[in-house]
């Protein structure tokens, strides 16, 4: 029997990068895509280095573009025949507060977080029932706690979170499993790739200063102790291969517990409490 196909969105760095180099050393015929194949240089010598580069193929997706996810998910079944699974790990962090930016802003890191994944997603679905597969979505603990700073990046993971809950009984019946794995503070580039310059924001940020200041503080703290892109990694393929897998899955035990916090707070004020201090 040939190799299980997955399919993995945003895989340049980080996670996505991690997941591609461990699932095809899990057996799985990857396709590793991202919306720029010319930055494929690191995930290639990742997969070379770990011996699976013949398991791994790069293409390109852009998940903001209906066209190429669909044209891409159509050619990787026209190759391989089938499609057993998908990762949906591509995103885009955001800091910002929303008297201080447009709506434009905010549809922006909508389209990127929420509607990129419903684009692969909705391209993907007839493969995977097809297979029997399993849809994995890549959240963030910050689709389960709402964050200062955070309010485009939650609502739009937020709503990964609940269409993907929603999705999964529903895609049960027709053979598919739905999982989401929630990562917190991960060392890669994607607190970098915000491009956020902590003097220059605070100063811009003008009666929101010293709360946006005593955040970037924290954050830069908790970045510290983050956990490497390859354990985020091991959890998003442990959740690959569990026969039985969670719908929910924790990549960290910090994350575990700060989702915790949420998960058992009915009227709100512990989650407020939490975050409320995070701004002096």
């Amino acid at each position: 029997m040939s190799a299980p196909v997955v399919l993995i969105t945003g895989t340049s760095t980080g996670i996505g990068l991690a997941t591609a180099v461990s699932a095809a050393r899990a057996g799985w015929r990857t396709v590793a895509t991202l919306r720029d194949p010319g930055r494929a240089g690191p995930l290639r010598d990742a997969a070379d280095a770990a011996g699976v580069g013949d398991l791994l193929e790069v293409r390109r997706l852009d998940v903001v573009d209906e066209a190429s996810v669909t044209a891409c998910v159509a050619d990787v079944v026209d190759r391989h025949g089938r499609l057993d699974a998908v990762v949906n790990n591509a995103g885009a962090g955001h800091v910002g507060t929303l008297e201080q930016e447009t709506v434009d802003d905010v549809r922006a890191v909508m389209e990127v977080n929420f509607f990129g994944v419903l684009h692969v997603t909705r391209a993907a679905l007839p493969h995977l029932r097809a297979a029997n597969g399993r849809l994995i979505t890549v959240t963030s603990v910050g689709g389960v706690v709402g964050q200062p700073f955070n309010e485009a990046y939650c609502a739009a993971k937020f709503a990964v979170e609940g269409f993907m809950e929603s999705l999964a009984p529903l895609a049960a019946t027709v053979g598919v499993s739905v999982c989401v794995v929630e990562p917190g503070a991960v060392a890669s580039e994607f607190v970098a790739n915000v491009g956020l310059d902590r003097d220059t924001a605070v100063a811009a940020a003008g009666p929101y200063g010293p709360a946006l200041r005593a955040y970037l503080e924290r954050s830069a703290a908790a970045f510290a102790a983050a956990q490497s892109p390859a354990e985020a990694a091991a959890a998003v393929v442990a959740t690959l291969t569990d026969p039985e897998p969670a719908p929910r899955v924790q990549t960290s035990t910090a994350a575990r517990q700060f989702v915790a916090v949420k998960l058992a707070d009915t009227d709100g004020l512990g989650v407020t409490a939490l975050t409320a201090g995070w701004l002096r």
